[in-house]
This record gives structure tokens, C-alpha cells and sequence, in this order.
């Protein structure tokens, strides 16, 4: 099985300096290429200088996470695409567990490593942990990692199994299920597109999995930071429109409904907490969300499935009124 390892970059020589290396020492079982996203630093150059053996792939826009990717996987022929963040170290023998775990299960569609944090490796990472969920409103969490609360690891979590949604900073996607439900949808720009691409796989019968014999690094909010407003604006909007998209049926209303007063709660709370950038951001999220009511219900249309999505109804509730802080199955 070829597998192809692609690392999206935007103006990143300092990353890739960084962690390629890493990549490159621990990757012999793939081709390993770098789609620039119209950079305006000198990271194409850079790898030509000091990576020759790394191929480049030249995207003419910034379109973010999402078009950047369709963009750049349109012509690889790899059976397996290997979707890693440009901040992520790799560990020795990363790359067989996953092979492996592909070659076994022919439904597997998109599966995700053991995400640990590059700077507390004993720790496991926010973006990823042990695998994604959502909750019966629409909130991701991991195993691993409930909001910010972070859990070491202690190989808790070194097994295969099914998730719901498999990390954007290290997301191995079989090509061909890819394309079948049609790539990322670039209306997300980024964050949570992930989130929108594993529920479609799931819809058409297709499994997402988690490999936790295989283990990666990841720095985190290294493209953008947790503390930007961007970032905040994106998770805020991208979750609605996931609801919106896959969950069938009229329930999807009140459960929106209710999403938008949980919003204004925590826009609210940035207030007081002198966040006024992240309470703009919330608004903006929401207006940007009701400007994309219209297409996105064309796109519901074709998208939305009746599939069991959530195993808990409100991780706020079991975070903050049950002071459940580390993943178990309850979650």
C-alpha cells in the first residue's frame, strides 16, 4: 500500500526546519511531499536548499487547511493520504501501525495516532489526543483531553478503536473514500472540517479509527494560536455548521437553538474576562452562520443521516456541573 505523507505550509521555513527532519528520518515506508500555500516567506526555496528529496506541491492561494489540502492531494496517486501538520515531530516507526491497521480493516476510511504535546511528552495534546468525539450539541472533546483539562499519559489509551472524528494535525484518509464524499468542504476554511469530513464517512458506512500504537508530537496553535480571535471565530461557527449539515432530522433546530444560547453564555463570560476580541469573534460566528443557513441546507440535503453521532448529551455538564475532568466511558 503507497502512502504519501503531505505537509500543508504557509509561510512556515521556521516549522519546517524544525520538524521535517523528523519526518524525513522516520518515513522511509512514504513519499513525502510539501504543499505550499502561496507563501510569502522564502519556505519553498528553503526546502529545495536543504530537502531535495522532499517534493513540492504549489498551491497558487491561501485557502486554508481545507482548499489548501483538495488542492494539493488532486494529483498524488498514494492510496493513503498521511495529512500532517507542519508542527508535528513523528516518532521511529510511526508509520507501520497505521499501514497495517489499513491494509486489515477495508472499511477504514480516516484514522488518527496517539497525539501527545511536543512540549510535555508525557502529556497527551489538545488537537487529537486519544481520538475525537462530539457531544449531543455539536462540543468536540477527546479522550485525553475535555476542554482544557489535559491527562498524562500513562498507556491508558494504547489500543485500536473506533471514533467519531480523527485529528486534523495528523489525519491518515484512505484516497479513495476521499474523494467519494467529494474531499474537505472548503466553506470552512479551517478548523473542524475534520470534524464535517468524518461524520460524511461515517453517513456512507465508512469506520474512523484510532491507532494508539502509533505515536506523534504535536506543538500546537502554532499556525494559529489558541489566544487568536480567528481561531475562536472558526470553532464557534464550524461547529453549528456541522450540525446543520450531518445531523438529520427537525431535532437539529432546538439543538441549535440551544448551541446558540450556550455561545452567548461563553461570548458573555470573554466579556467580563476582558476578552473583547474573542466576544467579537463569537458574534461574527454567528452572523457568518446565518449567512451560510441557505447553502448550507442545500448542502443537508445531500449530507445529513440519521447516524448515532454523540455518546453523551453535554460535556458542559459533565465538566462543569459534575466535575468530571479525564475521559471515561460515561463521556
Amino acid at each position: 500500500m503507497n502512502i504519501a505523507v503531505v505537509i500543508l505550509n504557509w509561510n512556515g521555513k521556521e516549522l519546517l526546519s524544525r520538524f521535517l527532519p523528523s519526518v524525513v528520518n522516520f518515513s522511509p515506508e512514504a513519499t513525502i511531499y510539501v504543499a505550499d500555500n502561496a507563501s510569502t516567506d522564502d519556505s519553498v526555496a528553503f526546502l529545495s536548499e536543504h530537502f531535495p528529496a522532499v517534493r513540492i506541491l504549489k498551491n497558487t492561494t491561501n485557502g486554508g487547511y481545507a482548499k489548501g489540502y483538495n488542492d494539493a492531494l488532486q494529483g498524488l496517486s498514494e492510496e493513503l493520504f498521511v495529512l500532517l501538520n507542519s508542527d508535528v515531530e513523528v516518532s521511529k516507526n510511526w508509520l507501520p501501525p497505521i499501514l497495517t491497521q489499513f491494509k486489515t480493516d477495508p472499511e477504514l476510511a480516516a484514522a488518527q495516532p496517539k497525539v501527545l504535546d511536543q512540549q510535555n511528552k508525557d502529556h497527551f495534546e489538545y488537537a487529537g489526543a486519544a481520538g475525537g468525539f462530539i457531544d449531543r450539541l455539536g462540543y468536540p472533546y477527546c479522550r485525553g483531553r475535555i476542554f482544557n483539562s489535559l491527562e498524562k499519559d500513562h498507556g491508558q489509551f494504547n489500543d485500536i478503536r473506533e471514533i467519531f472524528w480523527a485529528s486534523g494535525a495528523c489525519l491518515i484518509v484512505r484516497k479513495d473514500a476521499f474523494w467519494k464524499v467529494g474531499g474537505f468542504d472548503e466553506d470552512y476554511f479551517a478548523h473542524q472540517e475534520e470534524i464535517d469530513l468524518c461524520w460524511r464517512f461515517q453517513s456512507v458506512g465508512n469506520k474512523v479509527g484510532y491507532i494508539g500504537t502509533s505515536t506523534v508530537y504535536h506543538v500546537g496553535g502554532a499556525t494559529l494560536a489558541s489566544a487568536n480571535p480567528r481561531k475562536t471565530f472558526f470553532n464557534f461557527r464550524n461547529s453549528l455548521l456541522n450540525l446543520l449539515k450531518n445531523k438529520k432530522g427537525a431535532s437539529v433546530w432546538g439543538i441549535i437553538f440551544l448551541r446558540l444560547i450556550l455561545d452567548a453564555v461563553a461570548a458573555v463570560q470573554f466579556l467580563f474576562q476582558g476578552k473583547v476580541k474573542h466576544f467579537l469573534a463569537v458574534m461574527r460566528a454567528h452572523l457568518s452562520f446565518y449567512l451560510l443557513i441557505a447553502k448550507f441546507l442545500k448542502k443537508r440535503k445531500i449530507h445529513a443521516s440519521g447516524i448515532k453521532y454523540f455518546r453523551t448529551n453535554s460535556i458542559v455538564w459533565n465538566y462543569f456541573v459534575r466535575k468530571e475532568r479525564n475521559f471515561n466511558e460515561g463521556y
